[in-house]
Order: structure tokens, then sequence, then C-alpha cells
């Protein structure tokens, strides 16, 4: 039996979905921003981030106002504070030591703040998901 009157919607299974909907998108955007192309004949990757990051101060500067906007995303999905924190420090090492010149371009290509941050909110929501 259904415990949900019918005609209406389960605010759970709603919000799951969307969730689920937010974080594909989450997903893409951090795949291109780190790991969209690979250096044929290895298992380097690298994105948009690594490829800004070229550009002095304007590269990291812009691509981490396109990270914060995952962190945002991440709050609105219930992320705790201390993991919203976590996600823009790894954001803020990457924009910092990103405008380095020259070792900062081999950070960017290197750090991935963007993936790992779609790991600390995975791993978050795996945990916040209950099992039947």
């Amino acid at each position: 039996m259904n415990a949900t009157p019918r005609g209406w919607t389960d605010r759970r299974s709603d919000r799951a979905a969307s969730d689920d909907s937010r974080l594909e998108q989450l997903e893409r955007l951090a795949h291109l921003l780190d790991t969209r192309w690979q250096v044929p004949g290895t298992g380097w990757r690298f994105g948009i981030d690594g490829i800004a990051g070229l550009l002095p101060g304007v590269g990291d500067t812009a691509t981490g106002l396109v990270s914060v906007y995952l962190i945002w995303q991440a709050k609105r999905m219930g992320v705790p504070p201390g993991l919203l924190l976590r996600m823009a420090g790894n954001v803020g090492l990457d924009v910092v030591l990103g405008s380095v010149p020259v070792l900062g371009s081999i950070f960017d290509f290197a750090f991935k703040a963007n993936r790992r941050n779609l790991r600390l909110l995975r791993r978050h929501l795996d945990r916040k998901t209950p099992r039947n």
C-alpha cells in the first residue's frame, strides 16, 4: 500500500530525484573543468581549468568562480557548513596556487579541485541516503 495519498507527491522522492539530477549536472561540470581531455598515450587528463590557468590571473579567477557554483549547489543539497568549508578550501587552494606563474599551471593540471569536491559531495549524499 502506498503511504502517499493519491495525487500527492512524496517530497523525499522528489528531493532525491532533484538531487540526482543536480548531481549529474555537477558531474558534467566537474568533468569539463578538470578531466575533459586526455593527453594521447597517457592517463593524464585535463580540462578547462588547466587551460584557463595559462592565462595569468584571469583564468584561475574565472574557473574559481565557476567552481563556487558547484559549492553553492552542494549547499542547496543540504551539505553541512564544515564540508562546504572544506570544498571552498579546495577551490581557494586551486585559485591561489594556480595563480603562481609556471608552477601554478602545472598545479592546475594536477590538483583537480572540482573532482575532489564532487567526491566529497557524493560521499556525503551516500551517507545521508538511508539503505533499505
